[in-house]
């Protein structure tokens, strides 16, 4: 069989028809199949890749822990140097109050401590969501899915879960003393790439303080210099209860964190002791690659380049928005949202982005709606390169009309 049989044959699929794309070799914002053809990445792997593919620093931080140990023990047991760096890094990058790092292996399982935590704290069990949020599949994370379509086959899921409208300022009135936390985007992803309207992550900030409930803010996609700052939340000018980070956060490699004050996190210490346990959590790997991978954002001052990236994608998006074939972009930073017109090409033009070697891919929540979000290294001139393949794929599904 060839691989690519043995690919349908033997791996578990989140779904028919995968692109199953036979890639073999990664490097920069290239991606390379086994014919040798290369594919411009303009999606970072769901930005995970803000600082592209197989970056010789994050390779060099790799090679150098895998001289010392890997694994040895579950998360918190032992004192590992990368842990101890990393969460030392990621505190003096947050405001004051955002002190304490706990590691895991991916954003769903952050969502799923800060959950925990958030009704460890407060005594609570009221949770509040928005409405076409995606924070991860696990059973926790899915409870608070704002998109009934995906999670119905799965009831009974978590209980006393409620959602608002995003960008509804009159629903933040539901948030009550009775709610343990309320987990937000700063810009709903999944939904299509929503920005947060003016004053709202403010009023939202504000009510949580009001009845005591923990603003959850979810960064796993936004954070990391995607939007122009380094985590989404700093231009709002709030301050989150508990932080979640994943994706770029380990530069490559499996990694996720929840982060929150000590006299917050402590309480999983205690009643019942080891109130959150971890086998892999914070892989001394991955986290030795993810403080090669902020280094390289802050030396390169990539975080302050997204703005005008994203304005430059924007720009070249202009004659086919003109001309009608997209109905409309939404931008935040290096990450876009681009409507189709006609929603009945949507897999006409992603087959023809893969014919004309360009990747890009959709939003869960708006299947018609494009997401454009290459690495924040990318150049302009490779951003030009990866937009004159997209645009011709664009120009193929309009002649074919």
């Amino acid at each position: 069989m060839t691989e690519r049989e043995l690919f349908y044959r033997y791996l578990g699929l989140p779904a028919f028809g995968p692109m199953a794309l036979d890639i073999v070799k990664a490097e920069g914002v290239y991606l390379y199949d086994r014919s040798g053809k290369d594919y411009v990445d303009m999606v970072s792997g769901i930005s995970v890749s803000n600082v592209g593919h197989r970056h010789p620093k994050v390779l060099e931080a790799i090679k150098k822990q895998l001289d010392d140990y890997l694994y040895v023990n579950v998360y918190g047991e032992f004192i590992h140097s990368p842990q101890v760096k990393l969460a030392e890094k990621l505190v003096n990058l947050l405001p004051s109050s955002l002190d304490s790092v706990y590691f895991v292996n991916s954003g769903t399982e952050a969502i799923e401590g800060a959950l925990k935590l958030a009704k460890r704290f407060t005594g609570r069990s009221g949770i509040t969501a928005f409405m076409n949020a995606y924070h991860g599949s696990t059973h926790g994370s899915l409870s608070i899915l704002g998109n009934e379509r995906m999670k119905q086959a799965f009831r009974p899921l978590l209980p006393d879960v409620s959602f608002l409208e995003f960008n509804n300022f009159s629903d933040l009135q539901k948030i009550t003393s009775q709610t343990a936390c309320v987990v937000a985007e700063t810009t709903q992803s999944e939904a299509g790439l929503i920005p947060s309207a003016g004053g709202f992550m403010l009023s939202l900030r504000k009510r949580c303080s009001e009845t005591g409930a923990l603003l959850i803010i979810d960064d796993v996609q936004m954070g990391f210099g995607r939007t122009g700052s380094f985590f989404s939340f700093e231009p709002y000018g709030i301050i989150p209860d508990i932080l979640v980070l994943a994706k770029a956060l380990g530069a490559g490699m499996p990694l996720g964190a929840f982060i929150a004050p000590k006299k917050i996190m402590e309480t999983l210490a205690f009643n019942p002791e080891l109130g959150h346990i971890t086998t892999f959590g914070g892989h001394p790997v991955s986290c030795a690659a993810a403080i090669a991978g902020i280094d390289v954002l802050l030396e390169g001052r990539y975080p302050q380049t997204a703005e005008k990236k994203g304005k430059l994608i924007e720009e070249l998006l202009q004659p086919p928005l003109k001309k009608g074939l997209i109905s409309g972009i939404r931008r935040k930073g290096l990450a876009l949202g681009i409507d189709l017109e006609d929603t009945s090409k949507r897999k006409v033009f992603l087959d023809s982005c893969l014919e004309q070697r360009v990747f890009i891919d959709y939003y869960l929540f708006k299947p018609a709606t494009f997401r454009i979000a290459p690495p924040l290294v990318i150049s302009e001139d490779e951003i030009r390169e990866g937009m004159g393949r997209l645009l011709r794929a664009m120009a193929s599904i309009d002649d074919a009309a």
